[in-house]
């Protein structure tokens, strides 16, 4: 086990750009994990100072890799964006206000070597939109096609539980790595930070991390692209939504409810997002439907909203039961009444994007 304090002295010795004291001293550095083979940490500055730091984040992951013992080493830059002062907005307009606000990060491109990006989307949460995506990659992948999965969710991420997996990413080249599980390349910001970790993360904070895995993993390469990227979105219509919408050119967006209203509402909201985006919404699918929830609410919003319903899921323990264990229901059970639900849906998507296996 590599020691905690020879990491704290090795980052001390690195030199805060703005403080002109030890980096670690500085302030700057959350959510160090030093454990097994890998250290890594989140170095969190304003947005007026990602240039200066951007160098000591790579000095840091340089010296950290030269430790004993140190194999995995992950250093992640994210910026918040600071408000303007006060003085300055007393009687300005709306406008002018904004104009003196730090700007957001520069709008990016489709990640390299990926064809295509979906995002599995829902206004509300607890309504299986997570085991939605999990399985529909599996299913996707389980057609021949090649699959990534990014956890978008950076306040509660699931992924890791969802697939089995753990341990920080590795740095080849400037990009990282993703794990490779289940036939799928998988990235989700629970495995940037310890399981017990609380991300307290501003809006702004939060977007730039997405966008780093978005655009700084090695999903495909030349040779080898990736078909199809599914990201899990967070629930609600919020920051991390409009980041991705508007960074990344989408190919269409999945759209998940259970026959509930109270969900129902909320679908409504994101389709509405979607829709003032100009993002295509593929399709609706409902989850958890059967004797307790009913089954006729998503069917009637789909129809109301003039979206087609790409797939009914129905409440099933061993769907839960698979997703706890790390091993999703379309691995083991795909020839199951759910399995089969979520292959229908791989299939409905497919479709609809003419994805073909490479």
């Amino acid at each position: 086990m590599p020691d905690r304090q020879a990491v704290i002295d090795l980052l001390n010795r690195l030199t805060d750009p703005v403080t002109g004291g030890g980096l670690m001293d500085g302030g700057k550095v959350k959510g160090l994990v030093v454990a097994e083979d890998r250290a890594g940490f989140v170095l969190e500055v304003d947005q007026a100072e990602v240039a200066r730091y951007a160098p000591v984040r790579d000095q840091a992951e340089a010296a950290l890799k030269g430790l004993p013992g140190i194999t995995r080493v992950s250093v992640i830059l994210t910026a918040e964006t600071a408000p303007a002062p006060a003085r300055r907005t007393a009687g300005l307009s709306k406008a002018a206000v904004d104009q003196g606000r730090a700007k957001a990060p520069v709008p990016t491109d489709r990640p390299d070597h990926v064809r295509r990006v979906i995002a599995v989307g829902s206004g509300k949460g607890g309504v299986g939109k997570s085991t939605v995506a999990v399985n529909l990659a599996i299913a996707l992948s389980q057609q021949g096609l090649r699959v990534g999965i990014l956890d978008a969710d950076v306040y509660g991420p699931s992924l890791p539980t969802m697939l089995g997996i753990s341990g920080k990413p590795e740095y080849v080249e400037g990009k990282m790595e993703p794990h490779r599980v289940h036939g799928l390349a998988a990235m989700s910001v629970g495995l940037l930070t310890e399981a017990s970790d609380a991300m307290i993360w501003r809006g702004p904070m939060a977007s730039q991390a997405l966008t780093q895995m978005l655009t700084q993993t090695r999903w495909g390469t030349a040779e080898v692209p990736l078909d199809v990227l599914v990201v899990d979105l967070p629930p609600g219509t919020g920051d991390v939504h409009l980041s991705l919408i508007q960074k990344t050119p989408l190919d269409g967006a999945i759209i998940v409810t259970t026959p509930q209203e109270v969900a129902l509402a909320d679908a409504r909201r994101a389709h509405r997002l979607f829709e003032k985006v100009g993002t295509p919404v593929l399709g609706l699918v409902q989850t958890m439907s059967g004797d307790i929830f009913g089954t006729e609410g998503g069917p009637a919003e789909a129809a109301r909203l003039g979206i087609p319903v790409l797939g009914d899921i129905p409440l099933d323990a061993a769907v839960r039961q698979a997703g706890d264990a790390g091993r999703p229901l379309t691995l083991d059970s795909p020839d199951g009444e759910a399995g089969r639900r979520f292959t229908d849906l791989a299939r409905a998507v497919a479709d609809t994007l003419n994805l073909k296996a490479s």
